[in-house]
């Protein structure tokens, strides 16, 4: 049971009481701090470590303090990185209850802004690679706040407030947080001269997201990362020292660090089993959503279905643990499997192993 609850679906979590998953999980917690194994993400046999000298030894992440960014530099670190973060606090990780885990020590955190690559230009030239990953999901940023305390009310008005065009002459939250500040660190690291030694293509890891949000979230949040994207692309392939990649998550769950998460991830986790399981001929709410959006809104395009996809998607594409997330980006660093474009949550799965042993198999070998 001690070693269960990194690898065990949604559903097993959803099961069990919530005081049994806090004891599980703060367990798991300390055995990471002590630098022991953590179910699958610590690898510590020799094999794996060897493997690990060809990842980059070397990160910057961007927004490192943030639920997905503190994820990152905690697999980064376990794999033998080393791991630099910057943010506009410049401020360690601490959980939601104000606890510092071991792990942060090991991290250089650096007040940096992301729109001013002069606050961070240093960094730049002894890195392997850059992992982006500050966003939001609503132009009103303190629905992070209402998450990270599980105040369900406060998020639900934040959802509510969520419309509306900013002020005249003012940027959004998803223009400047999704796109700008993601275009400007790509930029800064192009144009950066690797010190003396390293001589591999340099990965821009964008943490970008799967459409499976609207008509909940404003589509904008959608087409800011798409753009990001886009103009990532087209900087890196200027470069042939650079590529770029672009991970694209379902719903982001954790049951401890975010609570709110997982009845949700629950669901849908139970969703894309059910769709996964059913014979491609037999109609199912994700294929006839997916016929409507293409029928009612035949002016839908490419780069911005209709939001009836995006419901599809929702029903049919499992969500994923911010641990398995994390660890699919590190994998991602990897120079030797040269991943590159677009990483969906079926890719990520495969990376780290779900796709070939289900949630029971992966436990009983940890």
């Amino acid at each position: 049971m001690k070693h269960l609850l990194p690898n065990c679906t949604p559903i097993y979590r959803f099961c069990k009481l919530n005081s049994l998953l806090t004891v599980n999980f703060d367990a798991s917690t300390a055995r990471f701090n002590q630098h022991q194994p953590l179910s699958r993400f610590v690898r510590t046999a020799s094999s794996k470590r060897d493997s690990m000298s060809t990842l980059a030894q070397k990160i910057l992440v961007v927004g490192g303090n943030g639920f997905v960014g503190s994820a990152v530099c905690k697999m980064a670190l376990a794999r033998g990185m080393e791991v630099t973060s910057i943010s506009s606090s410049g401020k360690p990780y601490k959980t939601p209850q104000g606890h510092t885990p071991a792990w942060v020590e090991r991290v250089q955190w650096r007040k940096a802004d992301a729109m001013n690559p002069e606050s961070y230009a240093d960094i730049l030239p002894g890195v392997d690679a850059v992992v982006h990953t500050v966003g939001t999901l609503l132009d009103n940023t303190q629905y992070k706040q209402r998450m990270q305390e599980g105040d369900i009310l406060g998020f639900i008005k934040s959802l509510a407030g969520r419309g509306g065009p900013p002020p005249e002459g003012q940027r959004s939250a998803y223009d400047t947080l999704n796109y700008e500040s993601a275009v400007r660190v790509c930029e800064a690291f192009v144009a950066s001269k690797p010190v003396s030694g390293l001589t591999r293509v340099r990965p821009f890891i964008y943490v970008s997201a799967e459409d499976v949000n609207r008509p909940i979230v404003p589509v904008r949040y959608l087409e800011t990362k798409r753009e990001a994207e886009k103009r990532i692309e087209e900087i890196v392939r200027d470069h042939s020292q650079y590529k770029g990649v672009y991970i694209r998550p379902s719903l982001i769950y954790h049951p401890h660090i975010r609570p709110m998460t997982t009845i949700p991830a629950t669901i849908f986790d139970v969703s894309a089993r059910i769709h996964n399981a059913v014979p491609s001929y037999i109609p199912m709410p994700s294929s006839v959503l997916r016929w409507l959006g293409t029928s009612v809104f035949p002016n839908a395009t490419d780069q911005t279905p209709s939001a009836l996809n995006s419901m599809a998607n929702l029903l049919s594409i499992p969500p994923i643990h911010v641990d398995h997330l994390a660890e699919a980006i590190c994998i991602s660093l990897d120079p030797a499997k040269d991943i590159r474009g677009v990483v969906g949550v079926r890719d990520m799965r495969e990376l780290i192993g779900l796709s070939q042993a289900g949630p029971e198999e992966s436990a009983a070998n940890t």
